[in-house]
């Protein structure tokens, strides 16, 4: 197990509530974390450092001023954040709460976006408005921000993509319009694997305004394969062609694949095992995809992510239709790669279907969005699996669940994040239940299942049942798979980086 006493550097204090934090007045210390470029590893960084400073006894929180994912988790207090803002929060031993993630876009189309500030939806905009509502945003993500800062020691703070995209500068919340406003000290990341790292770091202080470059007091080289010690003389080169110190060169971490993943783009099959094979559908507007998490850590399981272009595969033995951000336009994508065909094939052979959220409401008959809440207005058909038909409303549903599963007697954690309500004959054979009432459907023949409940598959005992049904036994226990990868992980870190060097930066 992870040794606290063995990472400590620093005397331990005493942690303090937010009342006395907030009657003593006490200066937060924060530390930012942003890219050289998109997807350079910032968010596995920030569970990290938040897991090593929580060993060294301090009290810390995870802050993301603006993300854009579909992958979210509903929090404590009724809201929705990025899904590695949850993972972040769990590595400071936290529910996750709205204030840790503000801003949250949602992408709905190639030009859309659903804007969620402090956990609520406040209106879909298109890219080139969505500046309009930056000056409004910004009071909201220092408000979130100073409420975290009251209560916890330290935060860590995660940019968003890069500050080298200086065409987004301007009234930038997300990278240094936020670093410069709240004065927080930032920590440039580049990413080693994809090639180009000087260029990304040298070239990032060549392009911003030289007083964003100022926020700058370091920079990390992450993802690094072989010896680094072949990378000696390209660290001392950044260094001295920047005048920022280096906090140390980071090894790959083997074990990254099992964290959650947020972006879509991290999206990979699961390792290669023999046994119950599932193919999830990899749709357009994928969402919630961390459902299929626990599923590809089981070794009597190959879980298939099937791209576009794809066939389904004859030896499938369940597919996986996934949440999505857009049910109409992702039935049509689905629609598109012919699958729909392939899927009619699979459940002539026996095969089993199970549909969550955006998935379940596309297995039905039908789909109407009256008011266009996700697109056009208008009605689609749908595939006609289930007996039930899903009309868009505007409230969303978004809650915490304890459900019991109507097949197996197993109860269950999970939640809903979704618009539309689903009825129809197939009702009548729930897939589980909620304070006794009917939640999901399930057809006649039993193999074609639909759900709006998000995350069920974490729980063990759900998992170990829901696959016991396929002659599969479970060996993994998915939450504690993850808090030793943290561990594991915070312990990479403190021998590879300067993590006493970095918490010292935050002021």
């Amino acid at each position: 197990m992870f040794c606290v006493s063995s990472l400590s550097k620093y005397p331990r204090r005493r942690r303090t509530s937010a009342r006395e934090n907030l009657a003593w007045g006490r200066v937060m210390t924060a530390l930012m974390i942003q890219g050289a470029g998109s997807n350079v590893g910032k968010s596995m960084l920030v569970a990290g450092l938040c897991r090593a400073a929580r060993a060294r006894g301090l009290s810390v929180a995870p802050f993301k001023p603006q993300n854009m994912s579909n992958n979210a988790a509903v929090t404590v207090d009724g809201g929705e954040i990025g899904r590695a803002q949850a993972l972040q929060a769990f590595a400071c031993g936290l529910e996750p709460v709205v204030d840790m993630n503000p801003v949250l876009l949602k992408p709905e189309s190639e030009t859309g976006a659903q804007v969620i500030v402090q956990g609520k939806r406040l209106t879909t905009t298109r890219a080139a408005e969505y500046k309009n509502l930056k000056p409004e945003l910004m009071g909201a993500v220092l408000e979130s921000f100073r409420r975290l800062s009251a209560a916890y020691d330290l935060v860590i703070v995660e940019g968003a993509g890069s500050p080298a995209e200086v065409n987004l500068r301007a009234g930038d919340i997300a990278n240094m319009g936020f670093a410069r406003v709240a004065d927080v000290p930032v920590i440039l990341v580049g990413d080693i694997d994809r090639g180009g790292v000087i260029a990304q770091l040298v070239g990032t202080q060549a392009v911003i305004d030289p007083e964003d470059a100022a926020m700058i007091a370091g920079f990390v080289i992450n993802k690094f394969r072989g010896d680094p010690r072949l990378f000696d003389g390209g660290y001392r080169l950044i260094a001295a062609c920047t005048g920022w110190p280096g906090f140390g060169v980071l090894p790959w971490f083997t074990d990254a694949w099992r964290l959650p993943a947020e972006d879509a783009l991290d999206l990979r099959n699961g390792p290669r095992h023999t046994g119950l094979h599932i193919v999830c559908l990899q749709l357009s507007r994928i969402a919630n995809f961390d459902d299929l998490d626990p599923l590809a850590q089981e070794p009597g399981v190959q879980l298939t992510m099937l791209g576009a272009g794809q066939a389904i595969p004859g030896d499938a033995d369940v597919v996986i239709l996934p949440g999505t951000k857009s049910t109409r336009g992702d039935l049509a994508f689905l629609r598109a790669q012919g699958w729909d065909i392939d899927l009619a094939a699979h459940i002539r052979r026996g095969g089993h279907v199970l549909g969550i959220c955006g998935g379940y409401q596309m297995l039905g008959a039908s789909i109407s969005d009256p008011d266009g809440l996700e697109g056009p207005a208008g009605r689609d058909r749908g595939l006609g699996h289930l007996a039930i038909d899903t009309v868009m409303h505007p409230d969303k549903h978004l809650t915490r669940v304890q459900a019991m599963h109507a097949a197996t007697g197993k109860a269950f954690d999970g939640y809903e994040i979704h618009i539309g309500r689903s009825e129809g004959a197939d009702r009548a054979r729930p897939f589980a239940h909620i304070a006794g009432q009917p939640e999901g459907a399930i057809s006649a023949s039993g193999r074609v299942q639909g759900s709006y409940l998000h995350g069920m598959f974490r729980d063990d005992d759900f998992r170990a049942a829901w696959l016991a049904g396929f002659g599969v036994s479970v060996q993994t226990g998915y939450t504690e798979s993850i808090e030793n990868t943290l561990d594991t992980l915070a312990v990479h870190l403190e021998a590879h980086l300067n993590v006493a060097g970095l918490l010292t930066l935050a002021r």
